[in-house]
């Protein structure tokens, strides 16, 4: 069974966009390959890989995950912002009880059970589960990723174990959404679209401002929710002008030379524009999204597999740690520290992440989401 042939086998959801599920696909892509990279504390420069691809193209493709969890956050508040707009014509038209519902129906059911078996692995002492840095304890990292501050929490200790720092950019995500509708509904919509446009160009100084601590510089709230206030404001601008499809492929094709200039000639970039190069990813990004609103692309085949990783972005995204670690040690097993063989894991472990990410979200996201909603909405 091939994954370009997963339509039947992963069918995608006919009211989605096949170009943003691309887009995220390919953000978790990033994310995971960058993961594998720092696990193997090298990328795939060293392997055989190497000999034949220019270090330029490996790093771009090993070391971009930061950066693709920021595009994330512009696709979040992008797709939030669509949907409310579906469902109720107004961003001030919004139910917020119902939208907070959603929201936990959504995210609560995983990340209570991914929070379990972390603490299981730490309990049972399992290498590279144990939370057991000064100044942390397994209670006070749940209580962090739980309140929505696991972010700060590493940020005043240093970094968890590798399966519970990814939940970083979860926690400025729905600190964001929890004031999102209510901020809506008060605010007339010049003034929520004034509060946006500051909060979203103010990424660059936000960013550059902590300079005492680089977990927190990397961590922090504003420029985390910068990013999403981008994506915002670009559903609102989709919803509100009306282009012409040449016009939504111009912009895309301009919005993909800006993300290949920072994800392969961030270097270059950053010794001419400096801070403003997040500035640059995140407005790329909207161009990306607005494009493909407009364009609304068809399901293309050769391509199914990475819409359908788009679609379980969230699953793959909170669990692909535990094969990215578990490949890894299984590989230091066998090669030990021979790093010539590392390309032929990638491959297989995005397959894994993919397949992994299909079973958590038939038999835990969907089914809890939709009970939730079943006793939320009688």
């Amino acid at each position: 069974m091939q994954l370009a042939n997963s339509q039947k086998t992963f069918p995608l959801s006919s009211d989605r966009n096949f170009g943003i599920d691309l887009l995220r696909g390919l953000s978790i892509l990033f994310v995971v390959v960058h993961h594998l990279a720092m696990s193997f504390r090298l990328p795939l420069g060293p392997s055989y890989l190497g000999d034949f691809v220019s270090k330029r193209v490996i790093n771009g493709i090993s070391f971009n995950g930061y950066e693709s969890v920021f595009v994330f956050f512009v696709l979040s508040g992008f797709l939030i912002t669509r949907r409310s707009l579906t469902q109720y014509g107004n961003l001030s038209a919004i139910d917020w009880r119902k939208f907070y519902t959603q929201r936990f129906s959504r995210i609560f059911p995983l990340l209570a059970l991914l929070l379990v078996v972390l603490s299981l692995m730490h309990g049972l002492e399992i290498s590279g589960y144990v939370v057991q840095e000064k100044g942390q304890t397994l209670w006070r990292a749940l209580l962090s990723a739980l309140g929505l501050h696991l972010n700060w929490y590493e940020g005043q200790t240093t970094w968890l174990p590798a399966a519970w720092d990814v939940l970083w950019s979860l926690s400025i995500e729905e600190v964001f959404y929890l004031a999102f509708p209510l901020i809506c509904i008060v605010l007339p919509r010049r003034w929520l679209v004034a509060g946006l446009l500051i909060l979203a160009f103010s990424l660059p100084w936000t960013r550059e401002a902590i300079v005492s601590n680089e977990i927190w510089k990397e961590k922090a709230y504003l420029p985390g929710m910068s990013a999403i206030a981008f994506g915002v404001l670009t559903a609102l601008l989709a919803q509100a002008w009306k282009t012409s499809e040449q016009f939504a492929r111009s912009i895309a094709v301009l919005g993909g030379i800006g993300l290949i200039a920072i994800y392969f000639f961030g270097s270059e970039v950053w010794k001419v524009i400096h801070g403003y190069s997040m500035l640059i990813l995140c407005l790329s990004a909207c161009l990306l999204a607005f494009a493909a609103q407009r364009l609304a692309p068809r399901p293309r085949w050769g391509w199914q597999w990475l819409a359908k990783m788009g679609y379980l972005s969230y699953e793959i995204y909170l669990s692909h740690m535990f094969i990215v670690l578990s490949v890894c040690t299984a590989y230091r097993a066998y090669f030990g520290e021979n790093m010539r063989w590392t390309f032929v894991v990638y491959v297989p472990v995005v397959v894994a992440c993919l397949l992994l990410g299909v079973l958590l979200e038939r038999w835990v996201s969907n089914p809890a989401m939709q009970y939730l909603r079943s006793k939320s909405f009688k």
